[in-house]
């Protein structure tokens, strides 16, 4: 079971963090995704729109840290992504110097070579 959790935001929105596998073969073990919708039910149709089918919330073990509503927040779609420390920990020193990327990056197909 994946690790999440999410932020109710002062506006109603909310702001939901979820610890994956990685989609991509050639990947990085695990992700770490936020994502920024109206509500929690949209927040996982919107990852499960884009391929990431079996995506559930069960609790609320692992909620954004403000850091990361911050940079969610900023981004132009409401949805990035970055590699999840393999422990589980989501705050730490590894992850201070990662940039968070387009969800577009993580799914991107690898271009066929000839």
């Amino acid at each position: 079971m994946a690790a999440g959790g999410f932020c109710k935001l002062p506006n109603g929105t909310v702001v939901v963090a979820l610890n994956l596998p990685s989609p991509a073969t050639d990947g990085p073990g695990s992700v770490r995704v936020l994502v920024h919708a109206a509500n929690r039910a949209r927040a996982l149709t919107r990852l499960r729109n884009l391929g990431l089918r079996a995506v559930y919330l069960r609790g609320n073990a692992a909620p954004p840290s403000p850091d990361e509503i911050t940079a969610v927040l900023h981004h132009p779609d409401g949805l990035i992504w970055r590699t999840a420390p393999d422990n589980g920990v989501v705050a730490g020193p590894d992850l201070a110097f990662e940039l968070w990327r387009p969800i577009r990056a993580l799914l991107r197909r690898p271009t066929a070579q000839t």
